[in-house]
């Protein structure tokens, strides 16, 4: 991605001339400018918990109760009304393609530097990492046989259940009705026959997104698609109206292990925005990792 390699190595070179000290000022990522998601109501239907709500919307259980006054357990009855918040920023990494952010647990579909399709995710386990970096798209298949990783096979085997070398398509297929291989050898991009794993972290590394967003992203991916990974736990964004946001969430790899506000000083330093920052309201958001875009100042004000 020489496009992306130059834009990251420009960015580097201006951090290290402004911001002298820091001796990290090359592993701080640009200022994000865009947002997406919104504030809204939302009608309980028969059958929805906290859990599936906040899966479908890319917003956590407990973040969701809370905004509502609601125990993390509280049993929903149809026809309740919810606030919903799932604003979130969007990483300025990549100009074009698939953009994945592991601990936001969104996956943005990007075109000429605009989003045109935003999701929540399922990535991997922290015992089965999804793997950070960049990858092209190798590989679309619809309605996906279910070929069983060797470990899986003994893993199923010790625990005496019957072993199966494939699943073919159908319901009980985990990969559901799409499959988008990556570069990184055995993983990918997938539907799910559990939707409620979606915006958690339960996968063996490969991406899960819920069944209609997966069956979206099979029609505007395209084999030889561009694509980057990427492991930023907190987000600070500029918006165009001169809005500062925060967004934070939990570090579920333990690959950050600086002060959070630390990093957002540098990066405001970074952009001149030290002085527009309402630092006690920054230390809020990290703090709370809410996994919500929050406003914590602006240029005009």
């Amino acid at each position: 991605m020489q496009k992306m390699t130059w834009f990251r190595e420009s960015i580097a070179a201006l951090l290290i001339i402004g911001l002298g000290s820091y001796a990290n000022a090359q592993d701080l990522p640009p200022l994000a400018r865009q947002t997406v998601g919104s504030e809204f109501k939302y009608t309980v239907k028969v059958g929805d918990t906290l859990v599936s709500v906040g899966a479908r919307n890319g917003i956590e259980s407990g973040t969701l109760a809370a905004t509502n006054g609601l125990k993390p357990k509280s049993t929903l009855k149809p026809g309740q009304v919810l606030d919903i918040d799932n604003r979130h920023i969007v990483p300025a990494d990549l100009p074009d393609g698939i953009l994945i952010n592991v601990p936001q647990r969104k996956l943005f579909y990007l075109n000429d530097g605009k989003v045109e399709g935003n999701y929540p995710i399922g990535p991997g386990k922290t015992a089965f990492a999804t793997p950070i970096g960049s990858f092209s798209v190798i590989q679309m298949r619809e309605n996906p046989t279910w070929y069983v990783p060797k470990s899986i096979q003994d893993e199923w085997a010790r625990a005496g259940k019957v072993v199966k070398k494939t699943v073919p398509p159908g319901p009980n297929n985990p990969l559901g009705g799409y499959w988008i291989g990556l570069s990184f050898p055995s993983y990918g991009i997938h539907g799910t026959n559990a939707p409620l794993s979606i915006y958690d972290f339960q996968s063996r590394g490969c991406i899960r997104m819920h069944p209609d967003d997966a069956g979206a992203l099979f029609r505007q991916a395209k084999v030889g698609q561009r694509g980057e990974i990427i492991y930023e736990p907190v987000l600070l964004a500029q918006l165009q109206n001169g809005d500062i946001l925060l967004e934070a969430h939990r570090d579920p790899y333990r690959k950050k292990n600086d002060d959070p506000v630390k990093f957002v000083r540098e990066l405001a330093a970074a952009n001149n925005l030290t002085q527009r920052i309402d630092w006690s309201k920054a230390a809020e958001v990290t703090s709370r990792n809410e996994g919500v875009a929050r406003e914590i100042g602006s240029i005009i004000r």
